[in-house]
């Protein structure tokens, strides 16, 4: 169970604060992003709140002002004197924007992956069209397990995170069908050349490593997968990706909103 530092609702064109909704389900888009330290810093703030926008203007939410208006609210509910280490997540749709801030969860080393037959809608965008996944993972201890999304036989991604394979001194991940996040997108300029492959779930046998790359998770290891023989066998990739979010980490610098 997720715990709240905050949850605040409020109308989109006047900013007058509303009664919270979380807008799961919603047409609509959103953004999850780690937010750390005194001082606040938040990792890869610019691409997460650009990549926001533009999802808006496709969704046909009105964008007049929305970045300042966005950063209006932070500095509002965002505290310099407060030690963070949360997710703080802003979501919009045509009415309302959303804006919570709740406890990163620090992950198990042995985190167990769980397929699931289930493909997001529209998985080019970070839409609102997650209550099935939510419901898939309402039901697990997040810190230990994930649940990895299956379609027409296929690992896409996990209901939190991107997914990357490794074997054969290679990175592989899927071609298509999934969301590509903005800290998968960071890394992957930063990463040995990552190649495109559809992961069938009848050949994952073949690969050493299966590595969760995403803003609530970091970079995490699959040690197995439930219900499937598959297990790990080395931690090399997961290592190399590791020290390429920490280089991140490292030179991330306080957010001036």
């Amino acid at each position: 169970m997720a715990t709240f530092l905050l949850k605040k609702s409020y109308q989109l064109n006047n900013l007058k604060e509303i009664k919270f909704n979380d807008l799961w389900g919603d047409h609509g888009v959103f953004t999850t992003m780690w937010i750390f330290d005194k001082s606040f810093k938040i990792l890869f703030f610019r691409d997460h709140i650009n990549n926001l926008i533009k999802s808006a203007i496709v969704y046909g939410i009105n964008t007049k002002n929305l970045k300042k208006n966005i950063f209006k609210l932070l500095r509002k509910n965002l505290s310099n004197s407060k030690k963070y280490n949360h997710l703080l997540r802003i979501a919009l749709n045509k009415k309302v924007i959303s804006i919570s801030i709740r406890s990163k969860i620090k992950i198990k080393n042995n985190l167990v992956l769980k397929l699931v037959k289930l493909k997001r809608q529209k998985p080019e965008y970070k839409n609102l069209k997650y209550r099935k996944i939510l419901l898939h993972l309402s039901k697990l201890d997040t810190s230990k397990f994930d649940i990895g999304l299956i379609s027409d036989k296929k690992l896409l991604e996990t209901g939190t995170s991107n997914i990357l394979l490794a074997k054969d001194k290679k990175i592989y991940s899927p071609i298509k069908g999934f969301y590509k996040g903005i800290t998968f997108r960071s890394l992957e300029k930063k990463l040995p050349k990552i190649f495109k492959k559809n992961i069938y779930v009848n050949q994952l046998q073949e690969f050493d490593e299966i590595i969760l790359v995403g803003s609530g998770k970091g970079v995490a290891s699959v040690s197995k997968i439930h219900n499937n023989s598959w297990k790990r066998k080395s931690l090399n990739y997961f290592n190399l990706i590791s020290k390429t979010l920490n280089s991140e980490i490292k030179k991330c610098k306080k957010i001036l909103i």
